[in-house]
């Protein structure tokens, strides 16, 4: 279970999304499968325990990129497929917020709980809401749903 929840948070927070997409845990392949609007699988993430990262496939299993945690600066780093920095993501406990920044460390995304309406909230760096993150329970998955503004 706590496997499941950290590829979820990671995967949370670095999914490039469009609109009305969904993520599920397959529990016999031990991974978390994402799907477009119209439930095509598109790719999916498993975690490398021998390298102790997470590493996210296309759906014709090609590796796209990879998560590794970086304990020195207590940050989340994303690589692509052949290990070149593509940015990273830190929790801002100030705020209370996860924060992604590119490989250049300017801030591209803001991920908030929105306790309220129960759902994970995306704003751009300007504070521009993109979407959210919200679980339907009938169906067992998260969706992505963008901001129509």
């Amino acid at each position: 279970m706590k496997k499941a929840i950290l590829i979820f948070v990671i995967t949370l927070m670095t999914i490039t999304v469009n609109a009305q997409t969904s993520q599920k845990y397959n529990s016999y392949l031990d991974r978390t499968e994402f799907f477009d609007s119209r439930d095509n699988m598109v790719g999916y993430a498993k975690e490398n325990t021998y390298l102790n990262r997470i590493e996210y496939y296309d759906s014709r299993g090609n590796m796209v990129k990879y998560e590794k945690k970086n304990e020195y600066l207590n940050r989340t780093e994303t690589y692509d497929s052949r290990g070149n920095q593509q940015g990273y993501e830190k929790k801002n406990e100030y705020l209370n917020r996860n924060e992604t920044y590119d490989s250049r460390g300017n801030q591209q995304l803001t991920k908030k709980w929105n306790e309220y309406l129960q759902r994970y909230e995306v704003y751009d760096s300007r504070g521009t809401m993109k979407g959210y993150y919200k679980y339907n329970s009938y169906l067992n998955k998260w969706e992505y749903t963008s901001s129509p503004y």
